[in-house]
């Protein structure tokens, strides 16, 4: 591990790209290497349980291909398995987590009404209940869960009807009792942010964290001497549990370039392809699953 080492990035499915292009904007010389777990796509409806393992697998699956820092770039994975994830790998390897932006949305409401829109997991989990606790003061903080608005991303859905027509119901209420910032408490969101507009006018704050999350990020690296000097060059590199190609088409789309995804299943998933012909394409680390 060292300067020129990559960046591991991983998320359920797409939605971390959201936070890979903030990192290639901000630290564009840095090589970053993203794993989606298509396969277990979506998080949000996941068990607790099986988040954690997944979140493990791949977090070790990175840390083998010699990521100098990782992000978990999954709300979900972040509420649910941050703490396992740092306490197994995080001695060599720096680990940012995401949160929803509650802190910077209290400071800059004028209302005093705040909405976190966020997958069923994390609306009810307990780190956004502590972080609404320790921050909200006398601001009120609705939490609000879109259920099915990460599958409906995934399919590369971002600003058609299907994706109004679910927004609608969970955004309209808030705006007519006032509130006029809204996070975006899952990062597959900031992809569907048209649509949300569309729906909530100019008035209303939209704020997501992938922007501090590449920060937090470029200075962890910096602190340790891990940057690397050059102005441009990076690269980004995809591998899926899921279909490679599919997701090769729709990440083309939402970021704007091309991205060739390559399927590397871990943890239990390579695990049961043993045997079976894929072994080549599978890779199992110790306390992966």
């Amino acid at each position: 591990m060292n300067g020129h080492s990559p960046i591991g990035v991983f998320d359920s499915g797409l939605g971390g790209l959201s936070v890979a292009r903030e990192l290639r904007a901000l630290v564009p010389a840095e090589d970053i290497l993203y794993y989606a777990d298509g396969a277990y796509c979506p998080y949000g409806v996941r068990p607790e349980g099986e988040i954690e393992r997944r979140s493990l697998a791949i977090a070790g699956w990175l840390v083998g291909r010699g990521a100098k820092a990782m992000v978990v770039a999954c709300n979900t994975a972040s509420s649910v398995a941050l703490d396992a994830v740092r306490e197994r790998f995080g001695a060599g390897c720096p680990i940012v987590g995401v949160e929803p932006a509650v802190r910077p949305a209290v400071a800059v409401t004028r209302t005093g009404r705040v909405a976190v829109l966020a997958t069923p997991r994390t609306a009810t989990g307990a780190r956004l209940a502590r972080l609404v606790a320790h921050h909200a003061g006398a601001v009120r903080v609705t939490t609000v869960a879109a259920p099915g608005l990460v599958d409906l991303i995934e399919t590369g859905e971002t600003d058609g009807e299907a994706v109004r027509a679910l927004l609608a119901p969970l955004l309209l209420p808030l705006v007519a009792v006032g509130v006029d910032t809204l996070v975006l408490g899952c990062t597959h969101y900031p992809f569907v942010a048209k649509a949300i507009r569309s729906l909530i006018g100019p008035g209303v704050a939209i704020m997501d964290s992938g922007a501090a999350v590449a920060r937090r990020t470029r200075d962890v690296l910096a602190i340790q001497g891990r940057l690397r000097p050059a102005m441009g060059g990076g690269g980004l590199s995809v591998v899926t549990s899921g279909d490679a190609d599919r997701f090769g088409r729709i990440a083309s789309r939402l970021l704007g370039m091309p991205v060739a995804a390559r399927h590397v299943p871990v943890g239990d998933e390579a695990e049961s392809l043993r045997g079976v012909g894929r072994a080549d394409d599978a890779v199992v680390l110790a306390g992966g699953a």
